[in-house]
């Protein structure tokens, strides 16, 4: 026998023996281990793709304080949930209000396992949904607000509400999730609580300068567009690696997260071209956000059909709540309140009313009230709480820039940097169509 075919066979023969066990910790799998260190960068995309996507709908001289909003997030809650978020919400040995203190700047998690990944994956994945869901409420109070007065209310807030209402809801101690909440990535401990906190700051904060004769209207679609794209991406990561698996648990969430944001934006477009309008990029860009995020609490519970209804619904709701925006009483600039706060409330009452598609449930009418109290604790703890920060904020810092700096814009009062050069700007001030 010639050596060359010789040593390919004594290879074959080799593979096929059974690999050598791998000394690790018992219980640990490698597939889902790498299937959450993939959905936990996912996520992470996620809040450079909010940038985008709020920086393109603001005004050019503001671009980038709005995008440092979503960016510094990343560090004010990055170093705080290293510190005490993580073990407020989830740390072993809690009650039915708030988390252990065990794993104080993440400690304690050697050789430990949340499901079949180790816990520190987890934390890092959770480490992102508290990211981005303070990135979020930026959108409301972007052009006059002070960049260190939102870091430091953005600290606060992260610790001392979205810290425990994730305990609440999705930590086996939670009282919220002993009742039976179903919320299975976050339409009410990130998109209601981020809605809901935006719209106080901006009531607490005041309108922007000529609101509402002045059109703000957004400096660069195309931003808007791929920042859309970046979080469609990053959300499937958001959603399936909810499951902490790689089984057929995250595979229902990927599909429904795929059909959901596909009819919030037709819905959205159909609603835009109703009479003699005419569907627009920014209104394809956040259908599909809205859709995003009706279908987050729901996406493992409902069947696919089922997603389409969510989205449609989801966008819907917050289509015509942007229309009446002015009759709430708070300028919202980027609309936060009714993209995330209402498509989440919208979602999670959806969740009661269709988990049934799935078996995921209880009857329908008993989880429909289990929903409609987690929305209602969510709305309440989120607003009241958001209220007390801000005022206490205030205290120690402006909360508002000057009207100087809100008509020149943000970028070179907070930051002396400019995102576009004098020729490349665009609109550097509000645009009024009525009055003086």
């Amino acid at each position: 026998m010639k050596l060359v075919p010789l040593l390919v066979l004594l290879g074959g023969a080799a593979l096929a023996q059974p690999a050598p066990p791998t000394p690790g910790v018992p219980g640990l799998n490698a597939g889902d281990t790498a299937w959450m260190l993939v959905a936990a960068s996912l996520v992470l995309l996620m809040t450079p793709g909010l940038a985008l996507f709020y920086g393109g709908l603001t005004r050019a001289p503001s671009v980038l304080n709005t995008m440092m909003m979503s960016v510094a997030s990343t560090g004010v809650v990055g170093v705080l949930w290293t510190l005490a978020g993580y073990t407020l919400a989830f740390g072993p040995g809690g009650n039915a209000l708030i988390g252990g203190l065990s794993n104080l700047g993440l400690g304690g998690m050697t050789d430990a396992l949340t499901g079949t990944v180790p816990t520190s994956v987890f934390a890092a994945f959770q480490a992102m949904f508290a990211i981005i869901a303070l990135a979020l409420i930026s959108g409301a109070v972007v052009g006059r607000m002070r960049f260190g007065a939102f870091l430091l209310f953005g600290g606060l807030w992260s610790l001392l509400i979205y810290a425990p209402l994730a305990h609440w809801v999705w930590s086996a101690d939670g009282w919220l999730y002993k009742s039976g909440t179903l919320d299975f990535a976050g339409g009410t401990v990130i998109h209601i609580a981020a809605g809901v906190s935006a719209l106080v700051a901006a009531a607490v904060l005041g309108p922007r300068l000529g609101y509402p004769r002045a059109a703000h209207v957004p400096h660069n679609v195309p931003f808007v567009l791929l920042g859309a794209g970046l979080l469609h991406f990053g959300w499937m990561g958001f959603n399936a690696g909810s499951a902490l698996a790689a089984n057929q648990t995250a595979a229902l969430a990927l599909l429904t997260t795929l059909v959901a944001p596909a009819a919030a934006l037709l819905t959205w477009l159909a609603w835009e071209s109703r009479g003699t309008g005419k569907p627009t990029a920014v209104g394809a860009a956040t259908g599909l956000v809205v859709g995003l995020v009706a279908i987050t609490p729901a996406c493992a519970f409902v069947t696919p059909w089922a997603a389409t209804v969510i989205g449609g619904l989801g966008a819907t709701a917050s289509f015509w709540t942007v229309q009446v925006k002015p009759r709430l009483g708070a300028d919202d600039a980027l609309d936060v309140f009714a993209c995330h706060g209402v498509a989440g409330i919208v979602g999670a009452l959806l969740t009661g009313a269709l988990a049934w598609t799935t078996g995921s449930g209880g009857p329908v009418g008993g989880q429909l009230v289990i929903q409609l109290v987690s929305v209602a604790v969510s709305v309440l703890y989120t607003g009241l709480g958001s209220f007390v920060l801000l005022k206490l904020v205030s205290l120690v810092l402006p909360l508002r820039v000057t009207a100087r700096q809100e008509v020149g814009g943000m970028d070179l009062s907070a930051h002396s940097e400019q995102g576009y050069t004098e020729q490349e700007g665009g609109l550097s001030a509000p645009v009024f169509v009525g009055g003086d």
